[in-house]
């Protein structure tokens, strides 16, 4: 399969782009375990960009979808060393916990977070699912031991280990909310030092999220608690997404009655699985400006005092 990079390389140089595309390669990548994942047993073919000829194009372009992920890692993207403000966001791709996306809902997304100053560390969570009726699982394990693990690494890395926040589209905006909701509570018992550390996102960002409300219904799945510690989020959704919006509406009327904080953004059309892509007849691809100013709001695109690097 070709690198992430020399993909983004060729798109760059082939279609052009609303948004920075980064052909640098990663400033470090780390696996996720230190070994097996828990619950793993199964050995999967051999990981690979599953993208056929055939597949719809985003935005005019073709997309990365990897499958078959036994090894969770994380994919570091650094900014330019002038422009980095010491925060860091954990991008979860989508893919319906089949694949990943992991261009259009991942390096594209860490790219453009480089252009405001962000570390941008791209999740590639295990696909596909492990289990059946709690899709959501291994992945928000995933997610979880990945907060802790950047948070262990914040002082090596120069970062804020206050301003670490998550990021997901589709499933991976399930993935997200869920480790976001679970506040430092873990889905898997501790392993190592690592562990030691808190697992919580101080912000959380979920793009066309779902897995919350089952399709058809209008109320939120019972079993979705929303404590009041949740972290503030930032919430994206078209009104024709064919993952209801009420995932959206109901997460943030939920987050309100626990006393947190949430923007919303829903607009009337645009569909589903847009990533960063803009197309100018749909304002819901306008979001990251919306991202950006919020970020900005709440202080966390402030450069921090002294980072090294």
């Amino acid at each position: 399969m070709k690198s992430p990079s020399c993909t983004l390389t060729l798109l760059a140089a082939l279609c052009g782009a609303a948004f920075p595309l980064n052909a640098a390669e990663p400033f470090a990548v780390l696996n996720v375990w230190p070994g097996t994942p828990p619950g793993d047993t199964k050995t999967l073919p051999p990981e690979a960009d599953q993208t056929k000829a055939a597949d719809k194009l985003i935005a005019g372009r073709r997309i990365i979808k990897l499958g078959n992920v036994a090894t969770p890692q994380l994919a570091v993207y650094r900014p330019a060393k002038d422009r980095d403000i010491g925060a860091a966001v954990i991008i979860c791709p989508g893919g319906g916990f089949n694949i990943l996306a992991y261009d259009l809902e991942g390096t594209e997304v860490a790219a453009w977070l480089n252009s405001l100053g962000v570390t941008g560390i791209v999740l590639k969570y295990r696909v596909p699912a492990r289990d059946p009726q709690k899709r959501w699982l291994a992945p928000v394990q995933d997610a979880e031991r990945a907060l802790s693990l950047v948070r262990s690494k914040a002082v090596a890395w120069g970062l804020d280990p206050q301003r670490i926040g998550i990021l997901g589209f589709s499933a991976g905006g399930t993935t997200a909310a869920y480790a976001s909701l679970a506040v430092g509570r873990r889905h898997y018992s501790e392993i190592d030092a690592v562990d030691q550390v808190s697992c919580r996102a101080n912000f959380a960002l979920l793009i066309y999220t779902g897995g919350f409300v089952e399709r058809g219904q209008t109320v939120m799945n019972p079993e979705v608690l929303v404590p009041q510690d949740t972290p503030p989020m930032f919430l994206v959704h078209a009104f024709d997404d064919g993952v209801p919006v009420q995932n959206t509406l109901l997460l943030a009327a939920e987050l309100k009655k626990a006393g947190g904080s949430a923007e919303v953004h829903v607009y009337d059309s645009g569909g589903h699985g847009y990533g960063l892509r803009h197309v100018a007849e749909f304002p819901v691809t306008t979001w990251p400006k919306r991202a950006e100013e919020w970020l900005a709001r709440r202080g966390l695109l402030q450069r921090a005092s002294s980072p090294s690097r």
